[in-house]
């Protein structure tokens, strides 16, 4: 369980879906153990936030356990749409830990957002990769198949095609270094919001626990900020990438960060 959070299903205001999928991952796998790696490197952290002046524990945060994954992807997201969707109608608010970043296309379908919102190192706006069309590599596309824009925020690398993509109107990247310039635009505040964090938008010396990690990206305190800025607007969060190939530094940036939601969006609520 995530620390803190025993709240019991039926009075949940925010519901911790773990999705282990694990099965495009194209260089360093390991995001089947990002689940429990996120809970478990994040039970040093206090209860109580000084900042909100609340405490982790009496916000009504459930934790559902993990969505067990297997091979076949779009079945899986299927179903993993279906265990967020109940949350929806609940009136919670989805936590989805991850996992590869193709969970997040299930938590956006069941969010049905207007707006996408994504820290990424990379585009995420293939068609395909190595043929798959339901790889990690082409989250931000799916994305946009729901929402009506997106922001990918930290983006630093793409193929000529992701870039010739993002140059639509649909699509704002923000370089790492303006992230932590940059705030929700205002049209934002009257639209359903869809909040995903991929751990290597982080820079790899922050967070090296990832699959693809890319140098020169955006520090912790950045991306702290970004949560906080979008946690109020958002109807569904989810924190992906997490693997097990470093001393736990990106399960605890995670975990940390689905906090940082957390205590802002309840803060706002």
């Amino acid at each position: 369980m995530f620390p803190g959070a025993g709240a019991a299903r039926d009075d949940a205001n925010y519901v911790v879906v773990g999705a282990p999928l694990d099965v495009s991952t194209t260089f360093q796998p390991g995001t089947r153990f990002g689940p429990d790696r996120i809970r478990r490197f994040s039970r040093t952290f206090d209860d109580y936030d000084r900042r909100t002046d609340a405490h982790f524990s009496d916000l009504f945060v459930h934790d559902q356990g993990d969505v067990r994954a297997w091979d076949a992807a779009a079945e899986y997201l299927d179903y993993l749409e279906g265990v967020v969707t109940d949350a929806v109608w609940d009136d919670a608010v989805p936590l989805v830990l991850g996992g590869e970043h193709t969970v997040s296309i299930a938590g956006v379908r069941a969010v049905d957002p207007d707006a996408f919102v994504c820290l990424d190192a990379h585009l995420d706006l293939r068609e395909a990769y190595d043929g798959n069309e339901l790889s990690h590599a082409t989250v931000t596309r799916h994305a946009l198949d729901v929402a009506d824009e997106a922001f990918v925020l930290g983006a630093r690398t793409g193929s000529e095609a992701e870039w010739e993509r993002a140059e639509r109107d649909d699509v704002t990247v923000v370089p790492p270094e303006d992230v932590g310039e940059w705030s929700p635009p205002d049209r934002l505040a009257e639209r359903s919001v869809y909040l995903s964090v991929d751990v290597d938008a982080a820079d790899p010396s922050v967070a090296p626990g990832t699959g693809t990690t890319e140098p020169f990206g955006v520090e912790s305190r950045e991306l702290r900020d970004v949560v906080r800025a979008v946690a109020p607007l958002a109807d569904g969060f989810d924190v992906v990438e997490v693997n097990d190939r470093d001393d736990g530094q990106a399960a605890t940036l995670a975990g940390k960060l689905l906090r940082e939601f957390v205590f802002s969006h309840a803060a706002d609520a």
